[in-house]
């Protein structure tokens, strides 16, 4: 895997160390990964559902999704997720998301795992709890993800879908801990933890992503496995107004 530390917007972002940016972070836009299966987190795209899945492709914009606070609470670009905080994982390209209900998988017959709500809105369902070893959840490192509401965890097992969405596995919901439950942040765009800038203050609360990017330059690291993928995630992260 590349890691791309870019300089774009007319050179105004700057070279970022990894080594700096070793924790995930609100506002942070990644692919996720199971460890043991090597399925990226997707969304579902061909069904009528609004369904959840597992892929291997390493290309598809549709397996990218934004870190943000829990249901009802304002986590500012930039904090560091620690391990047993709720958050919501809004999918990137549809506003909708990861969620969960007493509603059984249509593959295993576990709980089932879905998208839902507009813009990053939904309900208390979309809430899940990082569980991880020490206070922060950190990018090299295997976490859980155990949901708020009804307490199981998600994994992959395997069940793969027919057409229209062939090769695809089923994500879900189970109350059993395994090594199917262990997922990992991949390429994406990393917010740089706030309380680790060089000028020892925060980015202004209220502004967006660009004028951060041009307010302080080296905010972000972009992890990416290809280079191909640089142009449409900065579209991703980057609001369509002017600034």
């Amino acid at each position: 895997m590349a890691v791309v530390s870019v300089l774009l917007l007319a050179g105004l972002w700057s070279a970022v160390g990894v080594s700096s940016l070793a924790v995930v972070t609100c506002g942070s836009v990644v692919k996720i990964p199971n460890t043991r299966h090597n399925m990226r987190l997707h969304y579902g795209s061909g069904r009528g559902l609004q369904s959840v899945t597992g892929v291997t492709s390493v290309d598809d914009s549709n397996s990218y999704w934004r870190i943000r606070g829990k249901t009802a609470t304002v986590c500012e670009r930039g904090t560091a997720i620690r391990c047993g905080q709720p958050i919501r994982r809004p999918h990137v390209n549809t506003g909708r998301n990861l969620h969960s209900h007493h509603f059984t998988s249509p593959l295993s017959g576990n709980q089932e795992v879905s998208a839902f709500g507009e813009e990053g809105e939904g309900d208390y369902l979309d809430d899940w709890t990082v569980l991880c070893n020490g206070p922060y959840w950190v990018r090299d490192g295997e976490v859980l993800f155990k949901h708020f509401s009804t307490e199981v965890l998600l994994p992959v097992t395997g069940e793969r879908y027919g057409r229209p969405i062939s090769g695809q596995e089923e994500v879900h919901g189970m109350a059993q801990p395994s090594q199917n439950n262990c997922w990992k942040a991949m390429e994406g765009i990393f917010m740089k933890p706030s309380e680790l800038t060089t000028e020892g203050r925060s980015p202004p609360r209220r502004a967006h992503v660009r004028s951060t990017l041009e307010w302080r330059p080296s905010l972000v690291s972009i992890v990416l496995q290809s280079s191909q993928e640089i142009a449409s995630a900065v579209r991703r992260l980057l609001p369509s107004q002017n600034p």
